[in-house]
């Protein structure tokens, strides 16, 4: 059939649905489809995925190692604004999914592709993260995406088509939810876990011990930041992918990241999710602790009431937008002084603080003592509470005038 497509880049995880859309964008188009995965900590065996891609159907295999891009230039910039959807999601897909869409329009400038592709669902967020990424970058590419457009409905009827081609995949009707990992965290969407009210199996967990099975004794480590970024674990300097690894081992181990929760996606449904995320708990909340003491208060006021949009920015799939640049010049900006130590207990899922220091510290002891000292007058407190009660003695006494 002549559909306008020359050569089609899909995004290609080697999971259920992308091995199927392989397979049906190489029948339907008939056009070579070059098959491009990225290698952000999912911990596979991307010469088994190069193999299966290629038996699949794809013309080519496009691997990229990006590991430590992902969390240089994705994951540390959300931590540096302490980014969180709803209150409990640490963005871990939403982060992945600008990076490999970049690299993915890289990959079809390179082959002289003319079309991108995806394996997001009609109803999920994926779908809009990749193509306003796609839009941002290539806005003359056409966009193909299959869940949009084939008769295929269901995660059953992708298995009986994969089962009917020959096609292996990971997913079993006894275990028939989604999975989605990177070195920031594994999330567990669908199938079983579709029933808000059931809880998620024990053996379902690949990142972390649970807490009760977590060690007796409380693990205590430092981690030390520079301008926001986390640079050092116990004194040892790592490289960005490297330190959220070695913090992914230490959260793992001691159950900590765990979450479970219904988020709003930006389509308008509701959506259970399960998430383990231990290194990315572990370093937002030392990241916060070396903010309290080297962040001034009205500029950390300033910026948490800018983190619901910084994150709906990312969750919603705004990444290359221009809104998106601005708030993260003015995150940057904020976190200059954000520089010291932080230490902290790991004990069966908790993260507790346990010190912090900086050489760029606003806290000063002379001046929070509650002993005497010659920085502090007492007495001034008095006309600043009867400056700042004013209005309120201002409209106390209205509403007795207007009851006289």
């Amino acid at each position: 059939m002549s559909t306008g497509a020359r050569k089609i880049v899909l995004a290609y995880s080697g999971g259920l649905d992308t091995s199927v859309i392989l397979k049906w964008l190489s029948e339907t188009y008939e056009c070579p489809v070059i098959a491009f995965a990225a290698d952000i900590g999912q911990a596979e065996d991307l010469d088994r995925l190069e193999a299966k891609a290629l038996s699949t159907g794809a013309e080519k295999v496009v691997i990229e190692d990006l590991k430590e891009t992902f969390v240089r230039d994705y994951v540390f910039p959300a931590f540096r604004a302490n980014a969180v959807y709803e209150g409990h999601y640490l963005l871990g897909t939403s982060l992945a999914r600008p990076l490999i869409a970049k690299q993915q329009v890289e990959v079809a400038k390179a082959e002289g592709a003319d079309a991108l592709s995806h394996g997001a669902t009609g109803k999920g967020n994926d779908q809009v993260r990749f193509e306003l990424a796609y839009q941002a970058l290539a806005p003359h590419m056409l966009i193909i995406a299959p869940w949009r457009a084939w008769s295929l409905n269901s995660r059953q009827s992708l298995m009986d088509y994969a089962k009917a081609h020959g096609i292996a995949v990971p997913v079993s009707p006894e275990k028939p939810y989604s999975v989605d990992r990177n070195l920031l965290h594994v999330s567990y969407e669908g199938g079983i876990l579709e029933d808000p009210w059931q809880g998620p199996p024990d053996d379902m967990f690949s990142f972390s011990v649970s807490p009760r099975e977590a060690p007796d004794k409380p693990e205590v480590v430092e981690i030390s930041f520079k301008r926001g970024d986390p640079v050092a674990v116990d004194g040892e300097g790592f490289s960005p992918a490297e330190l959220l690894a070695r913090l992914n081992s230490l959260g793992g181990r001691n159950g900590i990241g765990r979450v479970d929760l219904v988020e709003n996606r930006f389509v308008g449904i509701k959506s259970r999710g399960v998430y383990e995320t231990p290194g990315g708990t572990i370093l937002r909340v030392a990241h916060m602790a070396m903010e309290s003491i080297t962040m001034d208060r009205e500029v950390m006021h300033l910026r948490d009431s800018l983190v619901p949009r910084y994150a709906e920015c990312v969750y919603y799939g705004f990444w290359f937008s221009p809104e998106m640049k601005a708030l993260q010049a003015m995150m940057d900006e904020m976190q200059k002084a954000v520089s010291g130590t932080v230490r902290l207990e790991l004990y069966k899922g908790n993260c507790r603080v346990l010190g912090r220091k900086s050489d760029m510290s606003l806290y000063r002891d002379d001046f929070a003592t509650f002993e005497s000292d010659d920085v502090y007058h007492h007495q001034d407190a008095e006309g600043f509470i009867r400056l700042n009660a004013l209005r309120l003695r201002i409209q106390a006494l209205m509403r007795e005038r207007s009851r006289s």
